[in-house]
């Protein structure tokens, strides 16, 4: 029976003839779990005592988080060398880059042949006319374990791009037709295949710029037969068996869809939807915070050249941010070799490890609230790559974008940058501007006390790095203590008025302001200590925290009431007898007294 590209690929690796809606088993030839993803897929392993079915077909890819700078990044990084280490499963360590990128590069896979990952943007293997499937950690897991999964075999579309396009336009101009006339569901459940002359010349690059974005249309895969230039690289990449897998002249397809792109120019896509694609004219002028080149869809070599090209002797905007993330540590060395960092460094860019780039929080190419990004990635989605706008646009719009300050396209570049301009200044809250509320605080406080006798508690202890992010002090207060062995649980247990007894140096370490004001958050009505870390103390004083120096440890019992007089220093227990503690100063007192050392009296 005659068969489209993607029946061939699955009949050959489930060992029976197929058609569109069947569900069966079928052999992976490579079987990969990221960063993200892939200490589920280990715990899943461990939790049903499965082993792992064939090391060699088997990996490891960091690239969520290739600097693991994010702690919980670094333990789920771990635990997957540590499973790796076990099993005898290679890593593509934090130095690799994208996995599906390492995937080709490294021959993993050739054309026709099979992978699956917890990443989405899998089905980049459709570029060499293999099938790329990302896939859930249960999936994965089964996969690692037995070298198979079940999947349903998906109709095919056909798909036709008649006509060239503008020499201005890039394949990712093309991928963003491609959205604009599918939308983000126009090819829901489908395997698409592509043809037409200028989908013959493509480069390996082009490829996977829109095959990276066939989930962004909803496709399972969008297969390009590979041509001669894609078979060689496949095989100087050491694929095994490399060979082409092409559809039968008379495959029945469910559809066939023919899309003009003759006279194609530049496209971005609108902020929230990837779909939402206009003319980059039409939205040419707007200003921007910043620009992000890279991702798994324009982070290979050609795609940074080209933006390299854009750069070379000019200067990135005043104000304006450039980040820029190669997909490989192959292309990173290249572009190393080849004088093309010096070229981005030169223009101002900030310059990243190989990697995913902006997707995953934590990466570079997040923004903030308010701030306006022209991105290379494929995804735009409200929150994706941070809190701020991001359109979505070629390697060579985001380059240009990045000199001009305003979105613009490489001949339409001005002669002077766009600057940002002063605003008005901004008004603070009237109960910050009175400090109304924080007139009159009492000098007497009463309390339950906790008695932690440890002495050296630091700031990563009290507040750890993995929560600065916050900055809102109403939500600081769970996680007091969250890394403090044996008080993990003190959020949960106290109230509002409660008192911390604790030994010497207290809150030593960093800097970090949360460690005071998280104790703000829970209601603790004061701080004793031996002594306290310089900083520390001074950061306490100032946001209005009480914290009084007094050797209580080994004196007072936990859970016992006392009750504290910030003027005279002095602690009574409920019992009888007292303990001196160093009183407030002046000063202290009367920035205790109105709430902190910003609020006005």
């Amino acid at each position: 029976m005659p068969q489209t590209l993607i029946e061939k690929i699955i009949a050959a690796h489930a060992g029976c003839d197929v058609r569109p809606g069947d569900m069966v088993d079928i052999a992976i030839d490579a079987r990969i779990a990221r960063d993200f993803g892939g200490a589920n897929v280990v715990k899943n392993l461990v939790d049903n005592g499965l082993g792992v079915a064939d090391p060699a077909r088997t990996f490891f890819t960091f690239d969520c988080n290739p600097g693991g700078s994010d702690q919980s990044y670094a333990a789920n990084q771990q635990k997957c060398r540590q499973f790796a280490r076990q099993h005898g499963i290679r890593v593509f360590d934090i130095d690799s880059g994208v996995g599906t990128h390492v995937a080709i590069d490294e021959g993993l896979v050739g054309p026709g042949g099979t992978l699956v990952s917890t990443d989405s943007h899998a089905n980049i293997l459709g570029a060499i006319g293999a099938f790329g499937q990302g896939m859930g950690d249960q999936d994965i897991a089964h996969a690692f374990a037995y070298g198979t999964t079940w999947f349903v075999v998906p109709p095919t579309v056909k798909v036709t791009l008649r006509g060239l396009p503008d020499a201005t336009a890039t394949p990712k101009d093309v991928t963003l037709a491609l959205n604009r006339h599918f939308g983000a569901n126009g090819l829901l459940g489908y395997a698409a295949e592509l043809y037409g002359p200028y989908v013959d010349r493509l480069d390996l690059a082009g490829r996977v710029t829109l095959a990276s974005m066939g989930t962004e249309m909803g496709a399972i895969i969008l297969l390009f037969p590979p041509n001669a230039a894609v078979l060689d690289y496949c095989r100087k990449a050491g694929a095994p068996d490399v060979r082409p897998v092409l559809a039968d002249a008379d495959a029945r397809y469910e559809r066939e869809e023919i899309i003009d792109i003759t006279g194609l120019t530049p496209l971005i896509s609108r902020p929230g939807h990837p779909e939402d694609v206009v003319p980059v004219s039409e939205v040419r002028g707007t200003k921007v915070d910043s620009v992000f080149i890279g991702s798994c869809t324009n982070g290979r070599y050609e795609d940074l050249v080209a933006a390299a090209r854009v750069l070379a002797g000019r200067k990135v905007a005043p104000g304006v941010v450039l980040k820029i993330v190669p997909s490989t540590d192959r292309v990173w060395r290249r572009l190393l070799d080849e004088g093309v960092l010096k070229t981005f460094k030169d223009a101002g860019a900030l310059v990243g490890n190989a990697g995913c780039g902006g997707c995953a929080a934590g990466q570079i190419g997040q923004n903030g609230p308010g701030e306006v990004t022209v991105s290379t990635g494929n995804r735009n989605f409200e929150g994706k790559q941070g809190k701020g706008k991001m359109y979505l646009a070629s390697p060579e719009t985001a380059a240009a974008t990045a000199v001009a300050g305003v979105i613009t396209t490489v001949d339409a570049i001005p002669a002077e940058p766009a600057v940002f301009r002063p605003g008005p200044p901004v008004a603070a809250p009237a109960a910050a501007r009175t400090g109304a509320a924080a007139d009159g605080k009492p000098t007497k406080v009463r309390g339950r006390v906790w008695v932690i006798a440890k002495d050296n508690i630091d700031t990563d202890m009290i507040f750890h790095n993995r929560y600065l992010t916050i900055t809102d002090i109403r939500a600081m207060g769970p996680y007091t203590f969250d890394n403090l062995k044996g008080w993990e649980d003190f959020a949960k247990k106290a109230r509002p008025g409660d008192i911390v007894v604790t030994g010497k140096n207290f809150g030593c370490g960093s800097s970090r302001q949360q460690a005071v004001d998280c104790f703000l958050s829970l209601g603790i009505a004061a701080v004793v200590a031996e002594s306290f870390g310089a900083i520390y103390e001074r950061n306490a004083i100032n946001a209005g925290l009480a914290i009084l120096r007094a050797p209580a440890v080994g004196r007072l019992r936990d859970g016992e009431e006392v009750e504290i007089d910030f003027t005279t220093g002095i602690i009574r227990r409920g019992e009888g007898g007292e303990i001196r503690g160093r009183p407030f100063s002046d000063a202290q007192l009367k920035i205790y007294q109105r709430g902190g050392l910003l609020v006005r009296s």
